[in-house]
């Protein structure tokens, strides 16, 4: 009995532990502070989904965000964790004034929400992966037309 209320107690920390570095990686993204990700990320920082292989691919893929949406700014809308990742939903919002990642600048403002989970090992993020709606957000910033499904879309009497 006392190993297990030992383990509670263990993963209890770990869960805030892990809570808190989300918070300081939404927090370090919005500050656009780059250096501030060596505290947070290991070099070997992997992103399979954005082809980001180390922690200088994140900040190269995070620089050309700044440059492309200078205004970006997360949200944190709730946050979950457990002893080995953390799960954030943010709410992301921003003016695309700059060239990002080959759409020309486009003036317009976006509203967008994602998951980005981070895997944690011994404090330090190790693994990123995202859930997010590009369509809504190449709808917004006006770059493709979509109006919804085929069934969706009101047709004339």
């Amino acid at each position: 009995m006392i190993m297990i209320e030992s383990k509670k107690v263990s993963s209890s920390i770990e869960i805030e532990e892990n809570l808190n570095i989300g918070r300081k990686m939404m927090e370090a993204v919005n500050k656009q502070d780059l250096r501030l990700l060596d505290d947070l990320v290991v070099p070997e920082y992997v992103n399979p989904q954005l082809q980001v292989r180390n922690r200088g691919d994140l900040k190269l893929i995070l620089s050309m965000q700044y440059r492309g949406v200078p205004d970006v700014h997360r949200t944190i809308e709730d946050i979950i964790a457990d002893e080995d990742s953390v799960w954030i939903r943010v709410k992301i919002t921003g003016t695309h004034t700059g060239e990002y990642r080959g759409i020309a600048p486009t003036g317009k403002k976006f509203v967008m929400e994602a998951v980005p989970r981070y895997r944690i090992v011994d404090g330090k993020i190790v693994e990123g992966w995202s859930v997010w709606n590009p369509l809504d957000y190449f709808r917004q910033l006006g770059v493709i037309e979509y109006k919804g499904f085929p069934d969706e879309i009101k047709r004339p009497l």
